[in-house]
């Protein structure tokens, strides 16, 4: 009986993600099923496809961990991934990289509306959970919005800027209009407090946030206002809560995908839609970076692998999800060590940042061999953590978005270049292309302007 409501309450947020207020202009019976109990929440919430899967990668397809070869690139099925890999998209026909987000916000904001008119006090530990965790979920499909289809937060101009639509309500006869980006970055913040404030320390659901989650949600957008006060002082509550790490010395370095599951650093699953140019078949590493892991680094093993069809090319294999060509965007103890200790050598606390990069290497590379981080300039010590972020993080989810951020500083910004039969293609540092083209459906049902070019 469960298992029949549920499908019928996600086929009708599929019709509604997909079909109205902006989206198209059918507009589902509502009166087909209405959850309307704690139980029916937590099955909404339970649904791992739904609610954990499915999250943009068009930043993964155009950064620059990685290339394609001319051949593989021609042989390319999908036009808009062909033409996001050279960053010269000029219509979007494909929604799901815009649908499968706003999917997870409908799903919340049903959640929230049926919470809002239920008793608290008959269970008042899973109302919270439940409350909190619709809020979680909520701030983490509009960040991930966010990151793909604006430009990068700049204190001084978000508030002019264009940002995202902010559907906080599962009703459908109103049609999205995009917030500017100040705004959106002030609703993703309030609803990660909230699920600070109503998520357990613990939840034994792999799929389902817990605190630690929820502060660590927030260290990643604080980083990415360039916060880093707040981003420090999130990520280093969330460290507080839970600080394990996998120590790669214990992985299987020759096995196809040597790191687990829902592992002891996760602290909250996603992964993006699947995307086979990503594919480590497919897509070799940046020979420059792959050349930066030293041959006592455990990740050189672990994380990439030879590409059988071209000599002295690695394929990506060190998927957190277990799995090839869709890129595990979610939440670990890993990536927060790297936001604490960069908000840290930001803000003055060397001794920090020396102690959390550290941490992190200690895990990383044979002990024989490990030489503890001792820079204490902190123009020098950032750009290690820097290199270190990009070398931890790499396809999940997090470069395009540093590159956005880092594309600022004059230090740090990057002109990336594509070479195609010979041709070359050029993404200049701050360039209007770093926020994605929405979908043409889109704009066209709903009017809202598009990301300008």
């Amino acid at each position: 009986m469960n298992r029949i409501l549920l499908k019928t309450i996600l086929l009708v947020a599929v019709l509604i993600s997909s079909s109205c207020s902006g989206f198209l202009d059918l507009k589902p019976d509502q009166k087909m099923v209405v959850p309307n109990s704690l139980e029916h929440c937590e099955l909404l919430l339970g649904d791992y496809t739904a609610m954990n899967t499915g999250y943009p990668t068009l930043g993964e397809v155009a950064n620059d961990d990685y290339f394609l070869n001319s051949s593989n690139w021609s042989a390319i099925s999908e036009y808009e991934d062909q033409q996001s890999y050279i960053w010269a998209v000029d219509m979007v026909l494909l929604n799901n990289q815009w649908q499968n987000p706003y999917k997870v916000v409908y799903l919340s904001n049903q959640i929230l509306d049926v919470v809002s008119k239920l008793d608290q006090t008959q269970d008042v530990h899973k109302y919270n959970k439940v409350v909190g965790a619709a809020h979680f979920f909520r701030a983490f499909a509009f960040h991930q919005v966010a990151t793909t289809f604006t430009m990068p937060y700049r204190e001084n101009t978000a508030a002019q800027e264009m940002g995202i639509p902010l559907r906080l309500n599962p009703d459908m006869d109103y049609k999205s209009v995009r917030a500017n980006l100040k705004e959106s970055f002030v609703q993703i913040i309030s609803d990660y407090k909230v699920a600070i404030a109503h998520l357990p320390k613990t939840e034994t659901l792999k799929g389902r946030p817990h605190k630690a989650a929820a502060y660590a949600g927030l260290a990643r957008v604080y980083l990415d206002m360039q916060d880093y006060k707040q981003a420090y002082g999130y990520a280093d509550s969330c460290l507080q809560l839970q600080k394990a790490l996998l120590n790669y010395k214990e992985l299987n370095q020759d096995a196809g995908f040597p790191i687990d599951r829902f592992n002891k650093e996760v602290l909250f699953p996603a992964i993006g839609v699947y995307t086979p140019l990503l594919s480590h078949y497919l897509a070799r590493i940046d020979t420059n970076l792959y050349e930066e892991y030293s041959e006592y680094d455990y990740r050189k093993n672990i994380f990439f692998q030879p590409n059988a069809n071209d000599v002295d090319n690695y394929g990506f294999k060190g998927s957190y999800d277990n799995s090839d060509a869709q890129p595990f965007v979610g939440l670990t103890t890993s990536e927060v060590y790297l936001i604490r200790a960069e908000a840290a050598v930001r803000t003055g606390k060397v001794a920090q940042a020396l102690f959390d990069i550290n941490t992190l290497l200690k895990n990383r590379i044979d002990a024989a061999f490990f030489n503890p981080i001792t820079e204490i300039d902190p123009g020098k010590l950032l750009r290690i953590v820097l290199e270190e972020r990009r070398k931890e993080l790499i396809f999940r989810g997090q470069r395009w978005s540093d590159l956005k951020r880092l594309n600022q500083d004059d230090h740090f910004k990057k002109t990336l270049v594509r070479v195609i039969d010979g041709k070359e293609y050029r993404l200049e540092p701050n360039s209007l292309k770093y926020a994605h083209l929405i979908p043409d459906l889109v704009i066209s049902e709903s009017g809202m302007p598009q990301n300008k070019r």
